[in-house]
């Protein structure tokens, strides 16, 4: 690497290292007066150490196979496999277990089977936190779990500072990584196991991100102080404009009032005093509402619908963006298609701001995140074929808007569905049709899984429904490309197959089995 950059840049000083050296300059002084050790537990984990003299040391590193002692893949996994133990043993699925399925949202111990076959790294070393969580209550599976982590943590940083020091000399050990950073308990049970075995130390959290390590190299490569002010304004440069890219770029639209989304609702002032009685015929009235409002917009729903069926005929594919509520509800209607109407996977897809763990719990940070929202599209490589729907209540949610915009510049067809009827477009991102009716404030303020989540699931019923039904997997009201996976589809494919050719159950359900269950098929069988 060093010899490609001497090549492309003649003259600039280029120095290639791996990120645990960069870890462990950060933070420090410019002369190095004891070994330091650097004790890191993430994902992953591994101790690497630095004399002042430059000798190195490194204990571990050898990814989550062969190592990672201590990290948040050995407790995520350790935890694992301790609940099944257990189970096992006892015949008794302890709370950590319940803990467990509740995080993956699984129904049973038998789903794990399936799931972890699977499953990243990145996501059994997630199941850490759930360790932790259950540690701070007394659970005793998890407090075994996390003293077994803690000893071959301590274990390893001492082996590492032997090869660098005599024993009892004086090291400083240097913690990092998500799970050494973000559970202070844990890393002070490393520190007093360090302290009983080694002596004379200093355990210390590593103050900065590791990759400002980087930038202390680059002071003591180049021999200039400045470049650490250059940094710092780069990186608060960047900060400034990851926050307002949106707004600056003029990416989001302006509201020329507050969106009722955000305003109070009069008839609900007093609902913490009203009685049961009281408050659900006050919900069920607002409710009620939601559909006489959307009418209002019935011919922009007919033109979505209209460009939905275009763009699947000629070869595209709908997608949904959102965040929170809005990201949830186009997940689930995407989700129906393929048992509903028999369409692949990929025809019809719901993308939610923060991935897949945002589906069961909230994601900081992600609805303002456009640019993610942008490489969504991107990674889907979402083209002019297809057609875009952004589902934002209030209609200025950064997610949204930058998949919108990302999705006009590959020339994809665009939809907004907001709640939010005042908003100002820039002529560059207005939207091929907008779906905005005033549903006035919610009952509880600023809640939009109300009447906009409720308002939000009628449009998307609809698009999907009429488009399908448009599409030929329709004839009068019957379901005849549903996917028959289970029993209960299986008898209403029989019931769709006696309502449209009129033969006997034995009939319709022999032809069934013949044609694979693809009633359409089926259908055919019979009418010749």
């Amino acid at each position: 690497m060093r010899e490609a950059a001497a090549r492309v840049w003649p003259g600039v000083p280029c120095h290639a290292t791996n990120d645990l050296e960069s870890a462990l300059s950060a933070g420090q002084s410019a002369e190095i007066e004891v070994p330091r050790v650097l004790v890191l537990s993430g994902t992953g984990s591994c101790c690497y150490g630095r004399a002042p003299e430059g000798r190195t040391a490194k204990i571990g590193g050898w990814g989550h196979i062969l190592g990672d002692k201590g990290s948040g893949f050995e407790i995520g996994l350790r935890a694992l496999k301790a609940v099944v133990y257990y189970l096992d043993r006892d015949g008794v699925w302890s709370s950590l277990g319940q803990r467990l399925l509740r995080k993956l949202q699984l129904n049973s111990p038998d789903d794990l089977i399936g799931w972890v076959q699977q499953a990243g790294k990145e996501e059994i070393a997630a199941l850490a936190l759930e360790v932790f969580q259950a540690s701070q209550k007394r659970d005793r599976i998890a407090q075994d779990i996390l003293k077994g982590a803690a000893h071959s943590l301590a274990k390893d940083a001492v082996a590492c500072a032997k090869k660098l020091a005599p024993r009892g000399g004086k090291v400083e050990f240097v913690f990092v990584g998500g799970v050494l950073i973000q559970q202070p308990r844990f890393r002070r049970q490393i520190a007093r196991l360090i302290s009983e075995q080694w002596g004379e130390c200093i355990c210390v959290p590593l103050s900065l991100e590791s990759v400002w390590g980087a930038v202390m190299l680059g002071r003591k490569i180049l021999g200039k102080t400045g470049i650490v002010s250059i940094a710092e304004s780069a990186v608060a440069a960047r900060a400034r404009h990851e926050v307002s890219v949106a707004r600056d770029a003029g990416l989001i639209p302006g509201s020329s009032q507050l969106s009722p989304t955000e305003s109070r609702n009069s008839y609900s002032r007093r609902l913490s005093q009203l009685s049961y009685s009281a408050a659900v015929r006050l919900m069920l009235r607002e409710e009620g509402t939601v559909a006489g409002k959307l009418f209002t917009k019935h011919r922009e729903i007919e033109k979505a619908v209209a460009l939905i069926v275009t763009a699947i005929k000629s070869g595209g594919r709908l997608f949904y963006f959102g965040a929170g509520t809005s990201g949830r509800l186009g997940v689930l209607d995407a989700s129906e298609c393929p048992p509903t109407f028999r369409t692949p996977p990929d025809l019809v897809q719901g993308v939610i701001a923060g991935g897949r763990n945002a589906l069961w719990q909230a994601v900081e940070g992600a609805e303002d995140d456009a640019p993610a929202g942008a490489a969504a599209v991107e990674f889907r490589a979402v083209s002019r074929k297809d057609v875009v729907v952004g589902i934002a209540a209030s209609g200025r949610t950064p997610f949204v808007w930058g998949a919108l915009q990302a999705a006009r510049v590959r020339g994809a067809m665009i939809i907004l569905v907001t709640f939010n009827p005042y908003l100002e477009f820039k002529p560059s991102l207005q939207p091929d049709v907008v779906i905005d009716p005033d549903l006035g404030p919610e009952i509880l303020t600023g809640s939009t899984r109300l009447k906009c989540g409720t308002a939000t699931k009628l449009v998307l019923n609809i698009f999907t429904t009429l488009a399908m039904t448009r599409l030929g997997k329709v004839i009068g009201n019957l379901m005849v490309d549903l996917n028959p996976s289970n029993m209960k589809l299986r008898d209403r494919a029989v019931r769709i197959l006696r309502e449209l050719t009129g033969s006997d159950e034995m009939t319709a359900r022999r032809s069934l089995e013949q044609e694979r269950w693809v009633v359409a098929r089926a259908w055919e069988r019979l009418r010749r």
